[in-house]
């Protein structure tokens, strides 16, 4: 079984226009490295050059924050990951 991996609408030219990504792995970072995998073009809009998220990609587990340790945060079978961008404009 897998988790299902939300996908901000802004990133849908990505990831083939898919809303969701179903991956494997025990933790937050496991799961979206795998994404990774299937979205490759994915990888540098989520994560910087040390392999740590962009300060303004937000996630959340089942509509919890996984702040501050969201790569770190284990994830079960059935869980829900959301990938939240924080945008502003003026």
């Amino acid at each position: 079984m897998s988790v299902k991996v939300n996908i901000h609408p802004n990133l849908f030219h990505l990831t083939d226009n898919k809303e969701v990504g179903e991956v494997n792995g025990k933790t937050v970072g496991e799961r979206l490295n795998n994404l990774t995998q299937f979205y490759p073009e994915i990888k540098g809009t989520l994560f910087n050059k040390n392999g740590k998220l962009f300060t303004h990609i937000n996630i959340y587990v089942n509509q919890e924050s996984a702040y501050p340790q969201e790569l770190n945060k284990p994830v079960s079978d059935g869980d829900v990951i959301q990938i939240v961008l924080m945008l502003a404009g003026g």
